[in-house]
């Protein structure tokens, strides 16, 4: 198993980190070695933070906690948005709006207000409307459904975020250290890892490498919302069984 984990993110090019000139000398300790220029990251250390952050979300999604997974750079957006929806988590795979967590009351209306232009689009109200209220209104929605569309069912904070890349997404990482999220952040080379709670080094600009790691971690959250299925099913099912009637004889 260990040795078919390996292989994968071998192949993925998880190892590949910057070139030395751009490095952090904090991600000291996940560097194997210097080839032609380059940092080579220590895969050794990239699978010890991937099984930490794989333990750590299991967890907390088997008690029903939300985990935001954050990642708007280009390579980043297509893998962010399926693992979201596969696992049944939010995301954010296009911008970060200020304010995400710290003013999230705000950010739940501007969801509320998403709805309603939904609901204007989908009925005849919008005939109601001149045609350049409509293209306003059309303008409106395209762009509050690409910043918001992913949060839909972020309906309280979550109590982790998953990070491809905390040096590109610095605001979302100042917000949750601001309100004490756990951060889980695939890590680059140029990465400062003090920042996050549980790093993960590796290649955070392959497209091959982001999606391995952050599938990875859908499939641990996956397993963890299961597991608390399962538990409550038994419960239940204990619980609807029928006593046992002291009085029947064996």
């Amino acid at each position: 198993m260990a040795s078919t984990l390996v292989q994968k993110l071998v192949e993925s090019g998880v190892h590949f980190g910057h070139r030395s000139s751009r490095w952090n000398p904090k991600m000291r300790p996940y560097i194997y070695a210097r080839r032609n220029q380059i940092h080579i990251i220590d895969v050794r250390e990239t699978i010890r933070g991937l099984l930490r952050a794989k333990k750590y979300l299991s967890d907390i999604a088997s008690r029903g906690s939300l985990t935001l997974l954050v990642g708007t750079k280009r390579q980043a957006g297509d893998t962010i948005q399926k693992s979201a929806e596969r696992c049944g988590m939010p995301y954010i795979n296009d911008r970060w709006l200020g304010g995400t967590l710290t003013n999230f009351r705000t950010i739940r209306s501007r969801l509320t207000r998403l709805e309603e232009l939904e609901r204007i689009r989908d009925s005849e109200e919008i005939n109601s409307y001149s045609k350049k209220m409509q293209s306003s209104l059309n303008r409106e929605y395209r762009k509050m459904f690409r910043n918001l569309n992913g949060m839909r069912t972020m309906n309280r904070l979550p109590e982790c975020m998953i990070i491809v890349d905390p040096k590109k997404e610095k605001n979302a990482v100042k917000e949750a250290r601001k309100l004490g999220i756990a951060t889980v952040a695939l890590i680059d080379t140029d990465c400062d890892p003090d920042l996050v709670d549980l790093p993960i080094p590796g290649n955070d600009d392959s497209m091959r490498s982001i999606d391995l790691i952050v599938n990875i971690l859908a499939d641990a959250i996956a397993e963890g919302k299961a597991k608390a299925a399962t538990q409550q099913q038994q419960q239940s099912e204990g619980t609807d069984a029928p006593a046992a009637n002291p009085h029947e004889s064996s």
